[in-house]
């Protein structure tokens, strides 16, 4: 009975909870559409600070700082969005507004050749996606090997032994797809430069040669942590070390 209890007050507690929250986001909406951009943004980090995420707050969140000139927080806030939801029209758009206000204007090189190939064919779909297709795949074969095993004529045996070699390739690929989505997703780690500039190092140290000098707004991309100090990659391809007081992680 007690665990009965416990769970109606758990329930009951959560309904009060996601109702506050809903609450915040309404009033949140209300105070941007009027043009209270500072107040709005408090309501909306508040409710990001209780641990909640989702592409539309953090899109709501970015609109707040790009209304307020806030070029870094803005850029950061749509990229978190873009993470959740990267196919939205709206965040895309508002992103490519946001960017420029940045100073930089950093070339952006492609993938090009086997490469690129592979990362388009992997991020169809999202690797545990492609877990769930090996998985259903998986299971044809067992039914087309099945068929085979159990098939009354030479044709029969045949087609379904066919299958089942063409369905054990099929989960080859799937798994390995999901293998290297996962990999590309965890080296993904993009960082937007918060610092209003700053000068990035051919070395970890302060006396290395200068590479090149970033503003706010700017994204870069991590490779490693040495100290006070994380190696990144521009979009032009340029290598250098950065302080890391001087990006925010956009995973983080």
């Amino acid at each position: 009975m007690k665990k009965y209890i416990l769970l109606f007050i758990l329930t009951f507690q959560f309904a009060l909870a996601s109702e506050s929250i809903d609450a915040t986001f309404k009033k949140a909406n209300d105070l941007y559409n009027k043009g209270d951009y500072e107040q709005a943004l408090q309501s909306f980090e508040n409710i990001a600070n209780q641990g909640n995420e989702s592409a539309d707050l953090y899109f709501n969140i970015a609109n707040c700082y790009y209304k307020l000139g806030k070029v870094a927080p803005s850029i950061y806030n749509y990229e978190k969005a873009l993470l959740l939801n990267p196919d939205d029209e709206a965040i895309q758009t508002n992103l490519s507004f946001a960017q420029k206000m940045a100073i930089d204007d950093i070339k952006i090189l492609p993938e090009v050749g086997f490469k690129k190939m592979v990362k388009e064919f992997t991020g169809t779909f999202h690797y545990d996606t492609w877990a769930w297709i090996a998985v259903i795949i998986a299971f044809l074969s067992l039914l087309s090997f099945l068929g085979y095993y159990f098939g009354n004529t030479v044709l029969l045996k045949r087609t379904f032994f066919s299958l089942f070699l063409l369905l054990l390739i099929g989960i080859g690929v799937t798994v390995f797809s999901a293998f290297l989505q996962k990999k590309f997703d965890a080296n993904y780690n993009p960082a937007i430069v918060f610092a209003e500039s700053t000068t990035l190092k051919a070395e970890p140290k302060n006396s290395s040669e200068d590479v090149v000098t970033l503003h706010e707004g700017t994204k870069v991309f991590v490779l490693e942590e040495l100290g006070n100090w994380k190696q990144v990659e521009l979009t032009d391809k340029t290598k250098a070390w950065i302080d890391k007081e001087a990006i925010k992680e956009v995973k983080e």
